[in-house]
């Protein structure tokens, strides 16, 4: 866009110029060079200025490149300034002139002139750059003011833009945590982002797994960075660096408290320099350094004795005024313990739980290890046990567990020992003889609230277990002990929520996760990984209710930026399964794949979910019917499937079914899925039976028969035990996958067309264009004339997807052979017999002969309804395939 900008205020009739400001490195000297190099040499006169510090300090020394060495002696400096201009105008020999002034705030006094003296002539423009926070000349300041020249500001890059530029730079794609990062690091300037790149590619710090770059988050500065930044920052006085180091250090730092440490007139110095900024938070003025990079490049060149007593000196100065907000006592604690004069156990302790309760996984463990080498004692061991459980750590975990284990006596603290250990034994190192031993042992307890504890995490064991008679039994047992606290009770409610949800109850569980959110001000900082079961119950229940606006907010919340931000990567990574989910359903092939494959990277070392993100992976990849790795993907996923998450299996069995099918084994596929519904059914699991039925109808099975034998010796298909469900089963989905197997099971276009209206209004593009492709299918079979109508609603729906190869869509899809192919896209772009014959050497008798055969294959009348159904088959590319 701001380069179509630049080409209009050359090119066009009115403008007579434009110029771009914004930060060094973010793209204006590149943007000018494009346009100006794209000019016709034979309209235009084209001159280039590179403005530099060294050319400032001489008169005309901008201009050095364009005007003549020997300049006429005598003259006034206006003659001079006529006398430069004449010359330009006789060496652009009636051509346009063009005059491009890169870094024009560096330009010389009279070069500013002349430069603003040549924008006024009539067949003249003047383009050009200035950086942020610079002086600017006076002449070149007036150019925009007089209405000589647009003035632009270039924008730093967008997240999208950052991701793109990343996977430019990498030659992949970048998983979004990692985008995130780096984009706010660099502030979305593309020099620095690419540098940022070079940099960690050279210290390791980026890797590839699955085809997607993920980093790890720690900064090795190249000295070209490194240079770059110094540069921006400049020389500083002794006063300016105190400023620049204490915010480096300390940012966000409050305005008053900066003001107490340094002199006034050393912080209005550093902001007029472009070196912080001011931002406001609340009723508080912030101060924040400019650009993140400067912090980065001024932390590491401060020497570390002045390094602690900076980081002693802003931890005295909050502690002075008192740590009002939340955040403070977290600021404190890691000042404290970075300048080494940490000594309060409780301090870090606490600090840990706040960080953790952020997500923030590397700093809550390095404060709880802290805690727990300052004497901490067994609160401390049992926060860091539980927070290296969640980094992928859990021998660890259990290492410092086993080094605090409590007297029988204290049942309070004994139960806390016991979930946290039965968590990492469970989840962490998959044992699942975990849930009897936490079972027997929570027997032996007295306390109802200890017990009440232990009866929370075994219920929520026993469901993941695949256990959930048991589950619900405790987890409702729970509920009805006033004794309990309320993190377990709400641990309990997630349990019961997440049943609700898989048992097609998905009003009630949207009520559940309701009430435990509310309470999560109450339960976070005892328990903040509650929030993993409050996403896992919600993300199971929008998922099976086909909720996708749900998906979209729930990605789109606090949680997914701390997690994100914060390295939890069992959040991150769940929530890129449910972005894939989403993106699936929409027929968005390709970011559906990117988002499984960036959750398969995220969970490359966890055992929780990894075998979810293969499983999502393996039906991302079948839906654009790329079987070889969906096949792949769900042996990976059974791999590393941990037992301990036995629950998931409904999502890997249908997943392990579209792998079937994308790889041509419709048979195996369909037999897999009657396998499944049938455990489903025994399990009680309606919400995942009606997905896994409605799979069956995608590939074509509406009228087989599905379970159990009636008493009529009779056995319901698959349409109708959907009906059935859908009377079960909560929301509008059910019984519109009912309908849609009904319309199958029918035979019915007219039925098809209205369902697939159905799912466009839900969103669920892909299922729209399936249900659209069965009445196009139809509707060839008996050609009917209304067959073009229903073509061109298909290929509207396939216009809305990009890649998508599904048996439903490859069913309605006559094969063509190659020379069919051809001649059918030829004749739809209106060509005659004689010229298709020509075109592809063949004879006109030969090219009606290929005609009438794809007419009979695709259920057509003629040539005016040829277009449309070439348009509706998905993929139509011109390959054999088609």
């Amino acid at each position: 866009m701001e380069l179509d900008r630049l080409q209009v205020a050359v090119t066009g009739a009115q403008g007579r110029g434009i110029f771009f400001t914004g930060s060094a490195g973010i793209g204006k000297s590149r943007l000018l060079r494009e346009a100006v190099d794209a000019l016709p040499a034979e309209k235009y006169a084209v001159w280039w200025i590179a403005a530099s510090a060294t050319t400032a300090a001489m008169p005309f020394g901008g201009l050095v490149q364009v005007l003549p060495v020997e300049q006429p002696q005598g003259l006034s400096p206006a003659g001079i300034l006529r006398w430069a201009v004449d010359v330009l105008q006789q060496q652009a020999a009636g051509r346009r002139i063009v005059l491009a002034v890169d870094d024009a705030h560096l330009l010389d006094p009279p070069s500013a002139a002349l430069v603003h003296l040549l924008a006024r002539s009539e067949n003249a423009c003047v383009v050009g750059t200035l950086r942020d926070g610079e002086q600017i000349p006076l002449p070149i300041r007036a150019l925009w003011t007089d209405g000589l020249v647009d003035l632009a500001e270039l924008s730093p890059l967008a997240p999208t833009e950052t991701a793109g530029l990343l996977a430019v730079i990498l030659g992949g794609p970048v998983d979004g945590g990692s985008a995130d990062r780096l984009g706010r690091l660099s502030a979305g300037n593309p020099l620095l982002l690419r540098e940022l790149v070079h940099a960690a590619q050279g210290s390791e710090e980026l890797t590839k797994r699955y085809g997607i770059w993920t980093w790890t988050g720690r900064l090795e500065l190249a000295p070209s960075l490194t240079d770059l930044i110094d540069i921006r920052i400049g020389q500083l006085s002794p006063g300016v660096r105190a400023v620049v180091e204490l915010v480096a250090f300390g940012e966000p730092l409050g305005l008053r408290l900066l003001n107490k440490a340094v002199d006034q007139t050393d912080v209005e110095t550093a902001e007029e320099r472009g070196l912080i900024t001011m931002v406001n938070s609340d009723r508080r003025l912030d101060v924040r350094l400019a650009h993140p990079l400067y912090g980065e490049v001024v932390r590491r060149q401060c020497p570390v004795s002045r390094t602690r007593r900076l980081q002693a000196h802003l931890a005295e100065l909050l502690e002075g005024v008192g740590t009002r907000r939340r955040e403070d006592l977290l600021r404190v604690a890691v000042w404290r313990l970075d300048s080494g004069t940490a000594q309060d156990p409780s301090l870090l302790a606490s600090a840990a739980a706040q960080a953790f309760a952020r997500y923030d996984v590397p700093l809550a463990t390095r404060l709880a290890r802290a805690a727990l080498d300052a004497d901490g004692g067994f609160a401390a061991a049992e926060l860091l046990a539980t927070i290296l459980m969640f980094a992928d750590r859990p021998a660890e975990a259990l290492g410092v567990l086993d080094a605090v284990a409590p007297d029988t006596g204290d049942e309070e603290r004994l139960s806390r020992w016991l979930t946290v250990r039965g968590m990492v034994s469970y989840w962490g190192l998959s044992q699942e003889s975990t849930v009897e031993k936490i079972a027997e042992q929570g027997t032996r307890l007295a306390d109802s609230a200890a017990q009440a504890r232990i009866r929370a995490f075994e219920a929520i064991m026993r469901l993941h277990r695949l256990d959930a008679p048991a589950a619900l039994r405790l987890a409702q047992g729970v509920l009805d002990r006033p004794a309990a606290s309320v993190a377990a009770r709400e641990l309990a409610r997630c349990t019961i929520a997440h049943l609700q949800a898989v048992q097609g109850q998905l009003c009630r569980s949207a009520t559940a996760v309701d009430l435990v959110q509310a309470k999560a001000a109450s339960w976070r900082a005892e328990m903040p990984y509650l929030q993993l079961a409050v996403e896992l119950a919600r993300g199971t229940r929008l998922a099976l209710s086909g909720d996708l606006a749900g998906i979209d907010r729930l990605v789109a919340d606090e949680f997914a930026d701390l997690a994100d931000a914060g390295d939890f990567r069992l959040g991150s990574g769940y929530l890129a399964i449910l972005r894939s989910y989403a993106a699936r359903l929409r027929g968005r092939s390709d970011a559906a794949l990117q988002a499984a494959l960036g959750g398969c990277a995220i969970l490359a070392t966890s055992r929780v979910y990894a075998g979810l993100a293969q499983a999502e992976r393996a039906q991302a990849a079948a839906l654009r019917g790329d079987a070889r790795q969906a096949a792949e993907a769900m042996a990976e996923a059974d791999r590393i499937h941990a037992p301990s998450m036995a629950v998931l299996y409904p999502w890997l069995e249908q997943a392990r079914a579209a792998a079937l099918a994308a790889g041509g084994d419709l048979s195996g596929a369909v037999a897999h899925l009657h396998q499944l519904v049938g455990r489903l059914r025994t399990d009680g699991f309606a919400g995942h039976e009606t997905l896994a039925l409605h799979d069956l109808v995608r590939l074509g099975e509406a009228t087989a028969a599905t379970g159990p034998t009636c008493s009529d010796d009779s056995r319901r298909t698959v349409a109708q035990r959907l009906a059935e469900l859908s009377e079960q089963v909560d929301g509008e989905l059910p019984p519109l996958l009912a309908r849609h197997a009904r319309a199958v099971a029918d035979g019915s276009p007219e039925q098809l067309l209205s369902v697939a209206d159905n799912f466009m209004d839900l969103g669920l593009t892909l299922l729209a264009a399936e249900a659209a492709a069965g009445a196009v299918h139809l509707l060839r079979q008996r050609r009917s004339p209304e067959v073009s109508g229903a073509s061109e609603r298909l290929a509207v729906l396939l216009g809305c997807c990009d890649m998508v190869q599904t048996p439903a869509l490859r069913a309605a899809t006559p094969t063509l052979t190659d020379r069919e192919w051809q001649v059918a896209r030829l004749a739809a772009d209106g060509e005659t017999s004689r010229a298709i014959a020509e075109q592809l050497f063949l004879s006109a008798r030969t090219v009606e002969n290929h005609l009438q055969r794809v007419y009979s294959k695709l259920g057509l009348n003629g040539r005016a309804e040829l277009k449309a159904a070439l348009r509706a088959m998905p993929g139509h590319n011109g390959t054999a395939a088609n």
